[in-house]
């Protein structure tokens, strides 16, 4: 069984035990969406810059892979997932070996793998510096070692990998404005690592947010965030 408060949730969603429904509990869900939101304490989203250095955007359709790993894959999946320009979006795992690039083993934290996502997007829609302005404002919290939300472990760290040395320089570059900008008051903590291999993850974890949408984990932790993106940038969402 997965470690960690949060990952145990997961587990038990996953295999059907103890199913939380939205037309049932309602006022519950409600006001636990809100003690979720008071402790966590994000950034306005005012206060995240534009990214200094970025690629220009394409003449034509270019598609390129970006590669983010920030707590559970099923929130950060569902955030990309509604921005414009981003084709595809796949949860995985990144950092260790095929031999190990399972759940079972992952949410263990038994392996050098962490959760991620692999975006696939349209370089002549959305730049990979306007990517991680997403990652950092919205999709998680950069300040959290190890860990995110209520999923504890190395499975769980924020990190970006790079799928070449100008994604490299870009990403190092933002994570230099916002710590210049003093945007968090903790001490960013997102490792960079170049992209040796991504791992596809089981099929019933794809499109898990937007699938369980009633599930206790998803209303608690994943949902906030494509509100947090809608009320951001309703210009740059993909679908509502």
């Amino acid at each position: 069984m997965p470690e960690g408060c949060g990952a145990s949730l997961r587990y038990r969603l996953r295999t059907g035990i103890g199913p939380v429904r939205a037309r049932v509990c309602g006022v519950f869900l409600v006001t636990l969406i809100g003690l979720s939101a008071c402790r966590v304490s994000s950034p306005p989203l005012a206060r995240f810059p534009e990214p200094v250095l970025d690629a220009s955007l394409a003449a034509k359709r270019d598609l390129e892979a970006a590669v983010f790993a920030g707590g559970c894959f099923w929130g950060v999946e569902a955030v990309f997932e509604h921005v414009k320009g981003v084709v595809n979006v796949v949860s995985g795992y990144s950092g260790g070996s095929a031999a190990t690039a399972s759940y079972a083993l992952v949410s263990r934290g038994a392996t050098e793998h962490a959760e991620s996502v692999h975006v696939l997007y349209d370089r002549a829609q959305i730049s990979y510096g306007q990517l991680l302005k997403i990652f950092f404002a919205v999709a998680h919290d950069p300040t959290q070692l190890n860990r995110q939300g209520p999923d504890r472990g190395t499975q769980y760290r924020s990190a970006i990998f790079y799928t070449s040395l100008e994604q490299q320089r870009i990403a190092s570059g933002y994570i230099g404005q916002l710590e210049n900008a003093e945007v968090f008051k903790g001490r960013i903590v997102t490792a960079l690592a170049p992209l040796m291999a991504f791992h596809e993850a089981e099929a019933y974890h794809q499109d898990y947010a937007s699938r369980h949408p009633d599930q206790l984990y998803i209303l608690l932790h994943d949902a906030p965030k494509v509100a947090r993106l809608k009320s951001a940038c309703r210009a740059c969402m993909w679908r509502g």
